[in-house]
């Protein structure tokens, strides 16, 4: 069974993580290492957050943010997403981003994107992402707001 649980860097698995992504000419983990450490993106503004998936050691990442491409902080984006290639097609990555949205609808109205391949696009097209147009994401989600009774 798969745990996805937040998390902060440094953390046990991550650098190989780092490396299998690198061996296959992915640099966002490299990215999401070098700014956690210069303090530039930790995940720690209001509704952001970043998690781990375990099955028991770390074998996927993903994060969310306020977008930093748009100037609306009711636009979050689901960033530096990656799963152990041993892992995937077990329904992890599927775990981690609905959590992610599921953590999104407290703060964030849309989520936004950039899928680095053609079968991370294919998932978040089944979670319901749809492809944009636009030079800073590839996908976004509108997001329903939870219901708020009236008494």
């Amino acid at each position: 069974m798969i745990e996805v649980r937040p998390i902060t860097l440094p953390v046990p698995g991550i650098e190989e993580l780092r490396q299998e992504a690198l061996s296959e000419g992915y640099r966002f983990l490299d990215q999401l290492v070098e700014d956690w450490r210069a303090g530039i993106n930790r995940f720690d503004a209001p509704g952001e957050i970043f998690c781990g998936c375990y099955g028991p050691d770390l074998v996927g990442v993903g994060g969310l943010n306020r977008d930093p491409h748009i100037d609306d902080p009711s636009v979050g984006r689901i960033r530096r997403v990656y799963i152990r290639q041993g892992w995937r097609n077990r329904g992890i990555g599927r775990s981690l981003v609905l959590s992610l949205l599921a953590m999104a609808r407290a703060n964030f109205r849309i989520v936004r994107l950039r899928a680095e391949n053609a079968g991370a696009a294919r998932l978040y097209e089944r979670l319901g992402f749809v492809p944009i147009d636009d030079p800073g994401a590839t996908h976004l989600i509108q997001l329903e707001q939870p219901s708020t009774s009236l008494r």
